[in-house]
């Protein structure tokens, strides 16, 4: 492709050298740049693509953009300046990839808690409806069948259209994506067109990078900002945020809610570990899930599915045959009677609302052990939160090791147990071995009562000093049971 022909949908400040040369690939990484290459030179918060610039070169690239040019040009290698590299790299991997995301349907999913859920469960039913779909996701990334692991909850710009164009080129119609509010901000969804978005709620999370509550709520608010007229952008009345997600937006508003009035209604009729009685505008379906805030994502799979054209019945027929995410409420059961269930819950909202499921089913009849840490190298806010969520809905509380990153698991742990009283200090232990507080755990558990091991979920690792060592709670657990 010409380097004239990708930037068509940028402005650049000043261009030297040849307009007209070949362009064989796009990277932002100085490592991965071939002979022919575009290197897009950007400010990370690590590191400063303009220091690898001559590295790329050497590497062989013939064309450069940046925000400003080495004292030392190049002879034969094309400078492209612009204001923001980062408001330019989703433009430009569009480009080069064929503007993948105008030749499926694009729904993106944001919020706080729930992406996961909605996106695989929207991926796994219009599968089983007959259509090719692709899957973005923080669990894995697939193209129909095929896995391919992924590093963050949205990669980068041009991993990201690349991947879009494989799932183009493999026949997909759909494709469902989590989007997080790093990847907005950082522009890495920049280009896309969307079909429809989805907001689930918003509690704290990710201050670490965001630094503000308030940053952080815009940022997922700006996804709703690019949504075109032709899109949908459906939205949980049932959090306050969200009527703010789309005062500015273009796209068609729709919401849904499971306790005021809204476009799509849901109540929860039963509920046992193995699942749930709903009904969805007043239509009954069993489902294999269970929470009141299953319910939530559920509806918003289900409006979702209305938006794209689907008939109400065929969506309650698929969705009674859904299973839950991995390392979403996944139950492990012993031969003595005792429920563990494994789930990601990292924050204190999440937490608060896998330990109201848990007691929505045992409704008094049993205890409730709960084994929780929290990341290192993350927000140290929610720390103490946490802690305290985990105390207020649990009969005992083992404070662990989650992924400590760089810093120490005692340090993490004590960072929890400072957020606690005297009082709520006789329910809770702390041990650092993430394995003995999960056996103890078990050894306290009585028939009848449920262990819930959350902060992990689907992760099959820990990640200590920068090295991520095999560690599966759901392996321990059928260990420590027998199984």
């Amino acid at each position: 492709m010409k380097l004239k022909e990708l930037l068509k949908n940028i402005k650049p400040l000043n261009v030297i050298g040849n307009e007209e040369v070949d362009i064989t690939g796009v990277n932002i990484d100085s490592r991965r740049i071939e002979e022919g290459h575009l290197f897009i030179a950007m400010r990370g918060t690590q590191a400063d693509g303009h220091q690898f610039i001559p590295k790329a070169i050497e590497l062989g690239a013939k064309a450069i953009l940046c925000e400003e040019i080495p004292t030392t040009p190049i002879d034969g290698v094309t400078y492209i300046v612009v204001s923001s590299t980062e408001d330019c790299v989703g433009k430009v991997a569009t480009c080069f990839y064929g503007n993948p995301s105008h030749h499926v349907k694009l729904v993106g999913v944001t919020g706080t808690n729930g992406k996961t859920t909605i996106a695989t469960l929207l991926y796994n039913m219009f599968r089983k409806m007959g259509h090719k779909c692709g899957l973005i996701s923080t669990v894995c990334n697939y193209i129909e069948e095929e896995v391919l692991p992924s590093s963050h909850t949205t990669p980068d710009a041009i991993e990201l259209n690349q991947l879009l164009a494989k799932m183009v080129d493999a026949g997909c119609e759909y494709v469902f994506m989590e989007c997080s509010s790093h990847a907005i901000a950082q522009k890495r969804i920049g280009g896309l067109e969307f079909a429809g978005g989805i907001f689930t709620n918003l509690t704290r999370d990710h201050l670490d990078y965001h630094k503000t509550f308030e940053n952080y709520r815009d940022a997922k608010k700006a996804f709703f900002d690019m949504l075109p007229k032709s899109a949908f952008a459906i939205i949980n009345a049932d959090d306050k945020n969200g009527m703010f997600m789309v005062q500015n937006t273009k796209a068609t508003v729709k919401t849904y809610s499971t306790r005021t009035m809204a476009d799509f209604k849901a109540r929860l009729l039963e509920c046992h570990f193995e699942g749930m009685y709903l009904e969805f505008d007043g239509k009954e379906v069993g489902v294999q899930f269970i929470g009141k805030f299953n319910v939530s994502n559920l509806l918003a799979v289900y409006a979702t599915a209305i938006m794209l054209g689907k008939k109400a019945e065929d969506i309650l027929l698929v969705m009674s045959t859904l299973h839950s995410v991995s390392g979403r409420l996944e139950p492990v059961h012993s031969p003595q009677g005792v429920t563990a269930i494994v789930d990601y819950a990292h924050t204190p909202d999440a937490l608060e609302n896998v330990l109201n499921a848990i007691h929505e089913v045992l409704n008094g009849k049993g205890q409730v052990i709960t084994v929780c840490g929290a990341g290192g190298n993350r927000d140290k806010g929610k720390r103490p939160l946490m802690a305290q969520e985990a105390v207020k809905q649990s009969d005992k509380v083992i404070i662990t090791s989650d992924n400590p990153r760089f810093e120490e698991p005692q340090d993490i742990i004590n960072d929890m147990l400072a957020g606690l009283n005297a009082q709520q200090m006789k329910k809770v232990i702390s041990i650092v071995d993430r394995m003995e507080a999960i056996r103890t755990a078990c050894m306290m558990a009585q028939k009848g009562d449920v262990i819930l091991v959350a902060g992990k979920g689907h992760e099959d690792y820990q990640e200590i000093k920068g090295i991520k060592h095999h560690f599966d709670d759901k392996e321990v657990l059928r260990d420590i049971f027998g199984q």
